[in-house]
C-alpha cells in the first residue's frame, strides 16, 4: 500500500468508518482486479478513458471509493440501470447517477457488495480500454 493511502485511511477519524474504509479497500482490491491508488480525497482502481462528443475528454478510476463525512461513497460507473437485482438485496442504502452511499458495511450484504463490484467493473471493461 503507497503512503498516500495509508496516510489517507489513517487520517478517517471515526475508528469504525476506518476499519470498513480497510475492510472496503481489500474487496475492491479482490474484486477489481487492480491495485488501489490516490486521487484527490478517493481510493480508485483502475482507469479508463472518455471522450464525448462534444470533444471533452479525460481519465477516470473504473470503481472506487471515497469517506465522507456522514458516509462512505462507492462508485459505480456504469450506473445503476443493470443492477436492480443486486440492489434489492444489498441492505441499507442511496443511490446517485453512479454514487452508492452506505453508513456501514454492517448495513449490506457484503456478497452483494462484490457481486455489484465484479459487474460493474466488467461492464467497464467491455466498454472502455481499462488499464491497471
Amino acid at each position: 500500500m503507497s503512503p498516500d493511502l495509508e496516510d489517507y485511511l489513517a487520517s478517517i477519524d471515526k475508528p469504525n468508518r476506518r476499519k470498513d474504509c480497510e475492510r472496503l479497500l481489500k474487496i475492491m482490491t479482490e474484486e477489481s482486479g487492480y491495485e488501489p491508488y490516490l486521487s484527490r480525497d478517493m481510493v480508485c482502481f483502475g482507469s479508463y478513458h472518455y471522450k464525448y462528443a462534444s470533444g471533452h475528454e479525460g481519465d477516470f478510476m473504473v470503481t472506487g471509493f471515497a469517506s465522507r463525512a456522514r458516509n462512505i461513497s462507492i462508485y459505480i460507473l456504469p450506473g445503476f440501470a443493470d443492477f436492480a437485482d443486486e440492489l434489492a438485496q444489498l441492505g441499507k442504502h442511496k443511490t446517485a447517477r453512479t454514487c452508492l452511499t452506505i453508513k456501514t458495511l454492517a448495513d449490506i450484504d457484503e456478497k452483494v457488495l462484490r457481486e455489484l463490484i465484479r459487474k460493474s467493473v466488467r461492464t467497464m471493461q467491455a466498454r472502455y480500454d481499462c488499464t491497471a
